[in-house]
């Protein structure tokens, strides 16, 4: 194997090596866990899109519900995942090492009830502040959408909290080294809404009404989300006890990288909420044109960056002392996370085409609207190597105690990203997809937004959203280079990046080029076809000639193969 997948320290011989190597494979067997979890999840977010997409199509609809998940979402990660991830996590993983049993009962309690108050509140002021929120999320609805998603704010709302607790679930349960239930769950929440659209459709029901079905999936799916997780809570901390002891030992520490948490981690959400903002003010269809390419895009940084990075982070808490170990952690998730996002970008750029049609034409999604999902997933992928680098190097600060400058970063990408964005979108509102085609629809260079009336009648696809994309991928690139000269500088941790993404460029380049023959020779066939053909045949071969280039991770993934193939030629 190369010696970026095994250093010296998971060698013979060596004090506590044998440790760190067990702890290695236990990270290993924990990621894998949460990949499958997160493969769960992210396929039934794909079954949902696809759904949504059937019945609202990319409409006045689906922008409005696209809007107003918006404010669940972003409560979710800054109070849910992003902050618990980077704040509690560490610190529960530390007290569960001391063995004190008591203490982190009581410490998981007291974040428990704090949280809850505090969701609480904020549940309260989005069902009483709808109307205001709306103005805020969306500032270029007017009409009908406006009013839809006033009413849609309204009902999710009372699944916040729920959702937010359960992501306090999955900090409790991560830090105890269960990892499946808490990134499985999210498949109730996508089958709620995904039940509840179903029966509005079967039942005949208005677009308008399609989407209210799904709000009230929303908050249906957000109480199963919460409910199935606490028995297993609960059973691993018998002495859970709930409060508000905020100046409780270890709860300080919590709240002290709580803020700095938020403005760091939850900058994803925050960013996605800028461009829901921006695309409000675009023509009819923007919002639920990124929704659709955002659920692919998401699909392999959650499925290979974040489940590698949620199982190390534990880890990471309790062998921040040593700057050895965590550097060969950080470059073995590397390796991993760079065979999956490159051939990522490979598949999304070359032939996201039949991927998007496969998954989304149909009923009221046409084929135009495919093109223009595949444009913006393709700009997004750009910038995918990087945001799923950027994840790992994130968790790396967040475990030695450096919240502070990952938050300064990733403010200064979203401020690039929305004035890119800004910029781009309004050049890019004047091209549209007509009949298949590729059509100017105005002057350019343009320094203004469309026509409010031209913008409302969404009677052509237009490629503002792909100008979106394009600046996040850009800031994307931005916040990756920053993080690595801080984890250099602060942290000493200098991982060879270029050289192990080096290994997979022969790979990328024969995968990309069969990819585009395949799809050129399968011109005129169903989606559905050439799609999977695609996939598998550049996979396989992007796997093959990675593991001949020496590319350790794709060596670790097919070694099963090469044993089996010479026990059968020793036979």
């Amino acid at each position: 194997m190369s010696g970026f997948y095994r250093s010296p320290l998971a060698g013979d011989g060596e004090p506590g090596s044998r440790g760190f190597g067990a702890r290695r494979r236990r990270s290993g067997r924990s990621a894998t866990l949460v990949g499958a979890g997160v493969v769960l999840s992210r396929l039934s977010g794909v079954a949902r899109e696809v759904v949504l997409g059937a019945f609202l199509g990319t409409r006045a609809s689906a922008d409005a519900f696209g809007a107003a998940l918006r404010v669940p979402k972003l409560l979710q990660n800054l109070l849910g995942e992003g902050a618990l991830s980077a704040s509690f996590i560490p610190v529960y993983a530390q007290v569960l090492e001391e063995g004190d049993e008591k203490r982190a009962g009581r410490l998981a309690g007291a974040v428990a009830g704090l949280l809850a108050v505090l969701t609480g509140g904020l549940v309260l002021l989005a069902i009483f502040l709808a109307e205001p929120l709306t103005w805020i999320v969306a500032p270029g609805f007017s009409g009908v959408r406006h009013e839809l998603t006033v009413v849609l704010i309204r009902i999710m709302a009372g699944g916040i909290g729920l959702i937010v607790m359960a992501a306090w679930c999955l900090g409790v349960l991560n830090a105890h080294r269960r990892f499946f239930l808490s990134y499985v769950a999210p498949v109730l929440w996508n089958v709620a809404i995904v039940a509840a659209v179903a029966a509005a459709g079967v039942v005949g029901a208005a677009e308008t009404g399609i989407a209210e079905a799904a709000a009230w999936g929303v908050l249906v799916g957000g109480a199963l989300q919460f409910v199935v997780q606490i028995p297993a809570v609960l059973s691993l901390v018998p002495r859970l006890r709930i409060s508000l002891r905020l100046r409780l030992r270890g709860v300080r520490e919590v709240a002290r990288r709580f803020g700095p948490a938020v403005a760091g981690r939850g900058v994803v959400t925050i960013s996605s909420y800028t461009d829901v903002i921006l695309a409000s003010l675009l023509a009819t269809g923007a919002i639920a044109y990124l929704d659709r390419a955002q659920v692919l895009y998401l699909m392999p940084i959650s499925v290979f960056a974040v489940s590698v990075a949620a199982a190390d982070l534990p880890e990471l808490a309790r062998e921040q002392d040593s700057r050895e170990r965590m550097h060969e952690r950080l470059v073995v998730a590397a390796a991993r996370v760079l065979l999956f996002l490159v051939f990522a970008v490979v598949a999304f750029v070359i032939f996201g085409r039949p991927i998007v049609g496969a998954l989304y034409e149909r009923v009221k999604f046409t084929s135009d609207d495919t093109y223009v999902v595949w444009l913006v997933l393709a700009a997004y992928s750009l910038g995918i190597v990087a945001a799923g680098l950027s994840r790992l190097l994130q968790n790396t600060c967040y475990a030695a105690g450096d919240t502070k400058g990952p938050a300064r970063i990733a403010g200064g990408r979203l401020v690039f990203a929305a004035l890119g964005g800004l910029v781009l979108m309004i050049q890019l509102d004047r091209v549209g997809i007509v009949d298949g085609e590729l059509r100017r629809l105005g002057d350019l260079p343009a320094f203004w937004l469309l026509d409010s009336e031209i913008r409302q009648t969404g009677d052509i696809r237009r490629l503002g959203a792909v100008g979106l994309a394009l600046a996040a991928a850009v800031a994307a690139w931005l916040e990756f280079g920053m993080l690595r000269r801080r984890a250099q500088r602060t942290l000493g941790l200098r991982v060879p990046f270029a050289r192990l993404a080096g290994r997979l460029l022969p790979a990328a380049l024969v995968a990309g080029v069969v990819g585009f023959l395949l799809m050129r020779a399968l011109d005129g066939a169903p989606h559905l076809l050439t799609a999977p053909v695609c996939l598998a045949v550049s996979g396989s071969l992007y796997l093959l000639v990675a593991n001949v280039c020496g590319q350790p991770a794709a060596r670790h993934l097919l070694l099963p193969l090469r044993r089996r193939f010479w026990a059968a030629r020793r036979r």
